[in-house]
C-alpha cells in the first residue's frame, strides 16, 4: 500500500513550506442545480463532493455551505447582473479557505482529484457553475477591531447569513483605488453598529488550463473584487437599508460598478432542509 499511495513522500512534503492559519486564498463557487435534480444534488455535494472533492485535500482547512431560497433570491441586485444571468440563478454557494502561500500545491491536488472524480463516475453533471473562482485575499475587515472572531474563524463560527457582492472595475488601477475606498472608508462605516461581522475580500485568479472542461475560465481577473459579508443575523431583517444602497454608493464613488449582492443563509448539514424552497 505504501509504494500505491507513495505515502512515504507525505512527511517530506510536510516538512517545508507555509503552514500558517491565516486564509490567504479562497475557492468561491455558486452552483445551480438542474430543475429536478435538486435533491440529488443536495445529497451528492454534501454527502460526497464536498468531502472528496474539497475538505479532503491538502491545505484547504475551512469550508462551509450556503443556500438561496427563492426569497432570498429574489432580493438580489442589480437586475442585470455579469455575474449571473438571471440575476437569481445560482441557489448554492460554498466557501473554502486555503493556507496562505499554498495555492499552487491545493491547485496541483484540485486538478488531479478532479480528473479522477470525474473518470470514476463522482461528479454530478446536471448542474450549472455560474460563478465558480479560486481568489486571493486582499484585506479583512473587521467591526469589533480585536474582538471577536478572525477571519480564519468565519466558515466554523456559527452566523446566520453571508451576503455575496462583486465589484467590476473599468482597470487594474480603478480595483487599487478601489480596495483601498473599501478598506479606509466604505466598510468601516457600512459595518458599524451592523450585524456584519466582517468583510473578506478578494480577487480571482485564472484557473487552470487543465481545468475541468464544465467551468468557465474565470472573468475580471485584473478588474474584480469579491467580498464576503458574514452576518450575526438573517440577510432579511433590514435588507434594503443594510445592503440597497451598495451599489449607489459604489458608483458615486466612481469606483467600478456592483454587478452582484446576494443573500444567503447557512445549509443544515447532513438534511435536505430548504431543497423544497428554492423554486
Amino acid at each position: 500500500m505504501s509504494e500505491q499511495t507513495r505515502s512515504e513522500v507525505y512527511a517530506e512534503l510536510a516538512s517545508v513550506g507555509p503552514y500558517g492559519v491565516h486564509p490567504g486564498h479562497a475557492l468561491i463557487t455558486m452552483v445551480e442545480p438542474h430543475p429536478g435534480h435538486e435533491h440529488a444534488y443536495n445529497r451528492w455535494y454534501e454527502d460526497d463532493h464536498f468531502i472528496a472533492g474539497a475538505m479532503a485535500m491538502p491545505w484547504m482547512y475551512a469550508g462551509r455551505r450556503w443556500v438561496a431560497t427563492r426569497d432570498l433570491q429574489l432580493l438580489r441586485h442589480p437586475a442585470e447582473s455579469a455575474v449571473a444571468d438571471p440575476v437569481t440563478a445560482g441557489c448554492y454557494l460554498s466557501t473554502y479557505w486555503i493556507t496562505e502561500g499554498r495555492y499552487d500545491e491545493h491547485m496541483k491536488w484540485t486538478v488531479g482529484i478532479n480528473k479522477r472524480l470525474n473518470r470514476d463516475g463522482r461528479v454530478h453533471q446536471d448542474r450549472t457553475h455560474i460563478f465558480t473562482a479560486f481568489q486571493d485575499r486582499e484585506v479583512t475587515v473587521y467591526r469589533d477591531g480585536a474582538d471577536g472572531p478572525r477571519d480564519f474563524h468565519a466558515l466554523d463560527h456559527p452566523y446566520r447569513g453571508l451576503v455575496l457582492e462583486v465589484i467590476d472595475t473599468e482597470s487594474p488601477e480603478q480595483r487599487a483605488e478601489l480596495l483601498d475606498w473599501l478598506r479606509s472608508k466604505h466598510l468601516p462605516e457600512r459595518l458599524a453598529g451592523s450585524p456584519t461581522a466582517l468583510v473578506t475580500v478578494f480577487r480571482p485568479t485564472p484557473l487552470p488550463g487543465d481545468r475541468m472542461t464544465y467551468v468557465k475560465q474565470v472573468e475580471g481577473v485584473d478588474t474584480r473584487l469579491t467580498l464576503l459579508w458574514f452576518l450575526e443575523a438573517d440577510p432579511r431583517e433590514e435588507w434594503e437599508e443594510r445592503f440597497g444602497g451598495l451599489g449607489d454608493e459604489v458608483a458615486a464613488a466612481g469606483l467600478g460598478r456592483v454587478e452582484l449582492v446576494a443573500p444567503f443563509i447557512p445549509t443544515l448539514v447532513g438534511t435536505d432542509r430548504y431543497v423544497d424552497q428554492l423554486r
